[in-house]
């Protein structure tokens, strides 16, 4: 009886050391491929779903920071047909109310797009500046640096608007002027400064604005900052 019991053993050591080596050669694959490139993007991840789930005032979307691809805003919409996020419907109310109280008069011109507005968008200004006698590969990029591409745009956000006169009763000079005196009072920061092209990589735009919380909006309008350089502190 003493020998296929010795036997048996002697299989379940082979067995305990090839399963030993098993584990040993998994933790080295593991290891491999846990590069810090890849340790680096999990935590990009992680932050992104923080400031998207926590934060969701300044969620960066630009060029370098795309739209996570499960956001989906719910939405209020306007009296115009144009739509923003419901989280910024009453600011943007209450902002619209004082600028009328005070004899101006805005509009939305644009508000929440979705990536198939967003796409018409940027074929439009393609097109427009072909029209003009651009040729195509110089007519996309002078439209790269006007309307973002699909899936970095703020607009797909619900969070950005594009403020305009209502023709008849005001012009955009006066509302353009008033925004960027008053807007950070209710949460909008200009988004795209004169003096921050090379940082936002899209031209002056005084009509395009950002909510961001009054919070933010009062830092970021106090120090002279755009969203990107206010984000690296």
């Amino acid at each position: 009886m003493s020998r296929p019991r010795k036997k048996k053993n002697r299989v379940s050591m082979l067995y305990l050391a090839a399963l030993a080596l098993f584990l040993i050669a998994e933790i080295v694959v593991i290891k491999q491929f846990c590069t810090p490139e890849l340790i680096e993007a999990e935590k990009k991840i992680t932050a992104d779903y923080k400031i998207s789930e926590e934060n969701w005032e300044i969620i960066l979307v630009n060029a370098d920071n795309p739209i996570p691809e499960d956001y989906e805003p719910e939405l209020t919409e306007l009296s115009n047909g144009q739509s923003v996020d419901s989280r910024i419907y009453p600011d943007l109310q209450e902002m619209f109310d004082d600028m009328r109280e005070q004899g101006i008069y805005p509009v939305v011109g644009e508000g929440y797009r979705t990536a198939e507005t967003q796409q018409k968008a940027m074929n439009d200004k393609v097109e427009a500046y072909e029209h003009d006698g651009f040729g195509e590969k110089f007519a996309k990029k002078l439209a790269a640096e006007q309307v973002a591409a699909v899936g970095t745009s703020e607009h797909q956000l619900g969070l950005a608007v594009d403020i305009n006169a209502d023709k008849a009763k005001s012009d955009n000079e006066e509302v353009y002027t008033w925004l960027a005196e008053n807007a950070y009072k209710y949460g909008f920061i200009l988004r795209y400064p004169a003096d921050k092209v090379k940082i936002t990589g899209f031209d002056y735009e005084p009509w395009h604005y950002r909510y961001v919380g009054k919070e933010h909006a009062e830092k970021i309008y106090s120090s002279g900052v755009c969203l990107e350089e206010y984000l690296e502190n």
